[in-house]
This record gives structure tokens, sequence and C-alpha cells, in this order.
């Protein structure tokens, strides 16, 4: 005879943070709850909540993509309003190393949604192709800017896979950029309002050839997140 047992799991805070985000320059609570898997440090439901220091007042706001790993808060000003935002952020866990991000505003104690990860990935897309003479070519989209890789350093092995003895292609070859891996708020002009750093991997053969990364800096033009600069960072061979 089998017995089943329905386990009720509660959630519980999985981070928290405090600061000015409904702009009345009275510090709220910011949290997000999820409930943890046994013996797993995985969280699923992870949920954002606002309390507003003033009224006690509590808002929920379910997030899309709200199961993973390790989930952060930070309370900074993105707009230039002078009022915290909150960027939260989490490990996918996938192989990938992909990450979850959102920004959201609560002046007023109504939530705005300022940054989905989701949205970016659909709007920075890139080509990656393998030309003759050891190159890479890189093509960003959605600025149309093209970058070079040089590949004539990498091991020989490596080459010898993709490359004929006169450098020709031995058959065409495309790599991929990986969606956001990590997205960095960091205050660029010391001006106490933050621009956000956004990482994606380019990979070549398969995801663990690493050819460097795409950085995007991004900041708020008073309605979006805009790019402002765009950099490709060349991993060591």
């Amino acid at each position: 005879m089998n017995n089943h047992y329905n386990y009720r799991v509660t959630p519980s805070v999985v981070a928290f943070a405090k600061g000015d985000v409904t702009g009345d320059r009275v510090l709220d609570d910011v949290f997000l709850t999820g409930t943890k898997s046994q013996d797993s440090p995985f969280i699923e439901n992870i949920t954002l909540y606002v309390t507003d220091g003033r009224t006690g007042a509590r808002t929920r706001v379910p997030l899309s993509d709200n199961a993973g790993y390790n989930p952060t808060l930070f309370l900074g000003d993105f707009t230039g309003n002078g009022v915290s935002d909150v960027l939260i952020s989490i490990n996918s866990g996938g192989s990938g190393g992909f990450m979850y991000h959102y920004i959201y505003s609560f002046i007023g104690n109504n939530p705005q949604e300022m940054f989905n990860f989701n949205v970016y990935n659909a709007t920075f897309e890139y080509d990656v192709i393998y030309e003759d003479n050891y190159r890479v070519r890189v093509v960003s989209k959605h600025n149309e800017l093209t970058y070079l890789i040089d590949l004539s350093k990498r091991d020989p092995e490596y080459l010898n896979e993709i490359y004929k003895p006169n450098g020709k292609l031995k058959k065409p070859i495309t790599g991929f950029v990986n969606p956001l891996s990590g997205l960095y708020p960091i205050d660029f002009d010391y001006n106490r309002v933050y621009e956000l750093s956004a990482y994606q991997k380019i990979a070549g053969l398969y995801n663990a050839d690493a050819l460097g990364y795409v950085v995007n800096t991004l900041g708020w033009n008073g309605n979006q997140f805009v790019l402002q600069n765009q950099y490709v960072a060349i991993s060591g061979t």
C-alpha cells in the first residue's frame, strides 16, 4: 500500500533590501520571496514585494521567469529622479550561465517595468561568422557595427579543425552570441545615476569555446534604456 503525503511549501524571504523606492523619502522594505526545494539551492516562484515604509501597504509583483539560483536585489537610481529603482538578478542555473534581470520603478507604489532581459535579448542580436585567414566577424545588428576577432594565436589543433594549411576555411562555420550572462549597475560619470553594463558571451564552435564578450553600456533616455557604448572584449588564449 502506497502512502501519499502532500507537503505545502511556504514561501520564504530569499533577498532583502531597504531604501526609498516610492518617492516619499521614507525607507521602504524591498524583498523577494520564493519556495526552496529540499536539499537544493534551487528556488521557485520568486516574487517581488515592496512594503511602503510610511503606510505599510504591500505591493506584489510576479516575475515572468521566476525560478533559479541566488536571486539578488540592488537599489539604485537609474533615471536621475533621485529615487531608487529595483534591479532583480536571478541565475538561471543553465550550462550557458544565462541570467534573468528585471528593473522596476515603484514611484507612488505603482510598479513599472523598466528593463526585462527577454526584451533585451530580442533587441540585441548578432551574427558570428568564421572567415578565411583565421578571422571571425561579429556583426551587431542593432547598431550595424562589425568587429573582427583574430584567431591566429589559437591552438594549432583548434585551427587545423577549421582551416586548410593555406588559411582557407574547410567549410562554412558560424558561431553565436549568448543571451545576457550579466547586467551590472555602474555609475560611469559619478553623478549618482547608474548606467547598465550588459555582458553577452561570443561562442565559436560550441558554447565552451569562448571567443570573447559583447559589452553594451545602456543608459536611461527618459523613456527606456538605450545603447550608449558597445565594446567587444577578447578572451585570452
